[in-house]
């Protein structure tokens, strides 16, 4: 059930539109409940003009005493439309009218027990709603005090549709960013754009801020982009206090430029979020010598198991630093998958925030690598593409159960809604980099060496990886690795470690990107090789001891392999 509340000044005007029945889908209108249950009904009497006035003056009884001791509100009309979906069983006019009577009760409106509630009606002009008119004026003669009534009417409404069986609605935790209004909606169509300039302006910023690395490079981005007007508010000392951004074109009827502050944009587009998260990010200090695509790959890789184990405030603060690497994506593809992975990312956008206050520090990894990202050429190789997506899908599958546990419902439609993107901008990015690798597959004896290693490794996921139709593309990039000079075994013990592989929809490639990024680090020295040896035989013969019989610690044991650490 849906509740939209509104205020107004004039009780007859509302009583005149609830049982004006020129009005579509306004039908049989009438009383379902009120305050006492003996209000007049104009829509069961036969005279309707007469019985509509008594009911008016019935209604406005507190307000007029109010008025004549100067202390009436100005606006003491409270109104409260609520709607069933249209896939709900129909309710009766009794059912309706208990769901009234828990509605002005939960708002503060008429509270239960208390003589001297508002004056209030429930009017049905139609199966599937009703609405609540009330006026604001106790019997007392004080204003009735229903702050939040917002939020207290759908706390109401979420417990009934549970005991009436009604589909229950997705609610929000009012993180969520303004929705454009109607008037905004209609001026876009008109203007011929299928978003209004609110989203689109949302948008910029948060491609300006992901991409920024401190507070006068985010407002040097967003004074360069091409047909955005920025306008910097600074305190008396100079320094910059915020922001308001509007699109070059878009005007008032005063011809005006429409101007929108950071927070009327998105809650986490204010100034001072904006800086609390940039001054979080670490410094660049000289040139990086890693592939920063492949940082932010292993970054997002460690996400999935903070958000298992961390604390919350670390678990929002990679959650949002997740969400700029997804804002800056469409920047950095092909043109072929950027509508996915924009649509990918204004899903998630919403999935970045929630209650809980992010530490952003936590994030710095990822949110380096993004940056670094930005400024260096966009990759050739289709494949640095795939490897971060495949990465990235295993984190919006990790945020769905981590909202979920939290009861952040519509986080979890929008990253159920980011899955399907993000899949499809996959699918399409990784078939020629996984056709390519599938025809570099190594001959057959080849093949059964690295099986063996497979059952080595990762024992549990054997028989599942020589299944996967991307089989030929991992023994492609294990082959190409041990002619490197890496050790398959270890890097296989090294990828699956990682992360889990349970979530993959496909294990084989998962593993194959992981290995792709293994391998395109440095072969450890012989030096390093021998201090690995050492180092494993030194854990093993400490383990055995700690196990064996006193007799036998001196036995020498035999070397075993190294299990893969995580990095």
């Amino acid at each position: 059930m849906i509740a939209k509340l509104t205020g107004g000044q004039d009780t007859a005007n509302l009583i005149r539109y609830l049982y004006d029945t020129r009005k579509k889908g306004h039908t049989d209108p009438h009383l379902a409940a009120s305050w006492d249950g003996f209000a007049p009904d104009p829509g069961r009497a036969d005279d309707f003009d007469a019985t509509k006035r008594r009911l008016v003056a019935d209604l406005d009884l507190h307000v007029k005493q109010a008025d004549r001791l100067g202390r009436a509100p100005e606006k003491h009309v409270w109104h409260c439309s609520i709607r069933a979906a249209e896939t709900d069983h129909h309710l009766n006019d009794e059912e309706w009218a208990d769901i009234a009577r828990r509605v002005v009760a939960a708002t503060g409106i008429a509270p239960d027990g208390d003589p001297d509630g508002c004056r209030w009606v429930a009017v049905r002009h139609a199966p599937d709603h009703i609405h609540i008119a009330a006026t604001k004026v106790r019997a007392d003669l004080r204003t009735a005090r229903h702050w939040n009534d917002y939020l207290t009417a759908d706390r109401e409404l979420a417990a009934i549709e549970k005991e009436y069986g009604l589909r229950q609605v997705v609610r929000g935790d009012r993180t969520a960013a303004k929705r454009p209004t109607r008037a905004e909606q209609e001026k876009a169509k008109r203007a011929g754009q299928a978003r209004t300039a609110r989203e689109r302006l949302r948008t910029t910023v948060r491609t300006a801020m992901a991409a920024a690395t401190s507070t006068e490079e985010f407002i040097s981005l967003l004074q360069r982009t091409d047909g955005i007007l920025v306008d910097v508010k600074h305190f008396p000392s100079g320094d910059v206090r915020g922001y308001t951004v509007a699109l070059e074109g878009d005007t008032n009827g005063a011809k005006e430029p429409v101007w929108y502050s950071g927070s009327e944009l998105s809650p986490d587009l204010s100034f001072p979020k904006i800086r609390k998260r940039l001054d979080s990010a670490d410094p660049q200090q000289g040139p990086r010598k890693a592939d920063p695509w492949h940082q932010a790959t292993a970054a997002a890789e460690r996400i999935p198991h903070r958000l298992g184990h961390g604390d919350d405030a670390a678990a929002q603060a990679h959650l949002a630093a997740f969400g700029e690497a997804l804002d800056v994506l469409p920047l950095l593809a092909p043109q072929t998958v950027r509508p996915q992975l924009f649509q990918a990312a204004e899903a998630f956008e919403r999935a970045t925030r929630s209650r809980v206050q992010a530490e952003h520090h936590h994030a710095r990894a990822l949110r380096g690598a993004v940056r670094a990202m930005v400024r260096e050429p966009a990759p050739k190789d289709g494949a640095t593409l795939a490897m971060f997506l495949d990465a990235a899908i295993l984190v919006v599958i990790a945020a769905t159960r981590w909202h979920q546990l939290r009861h952040h419902d519509q986080q979890v439609a929008a990253a159920h809604q980011t899955l399907i993107h993000l899949q499809a901008a996959y699918e399409q990015a990784a078939a020629a980099p996984l056709a390519a690798l599938a025809q570099r597959r190594p001959p057959q004896q080849t093949v059964t060496r690295h099986i063996r290693h497979l059952h080595q490794a990762v024992p549990e996921h054997a028989e599942q990886l020589t299944e996967d139709p991307a089989f030929g593309a991992l023994t492609a990039v294990l082959a190409e690795a041990e002619a490197a000079g890496h050790n398959p075994e270890r890097l296989l013990q090294q990828a699956a470690a990682q992360r889990t592989l349970d979530d993959a929809r496909s294990p084989a490639r998962t593993l194959a990107w992981r290995i792709e990024r293994l391998s395109a680090r440095p072969v450890p020295s012989a030096r390093a090789r021998a201090a690995q040896a050492r180092s494993t035989a030194r854990g093993n013969i400490s383990a055995q001891r700690s196990t064996a019989p006193v007799h036998e610690a001196a036995t020498t044991p035999v070397p075993q392999p190294q299990h893969g650490r995580r990095r």
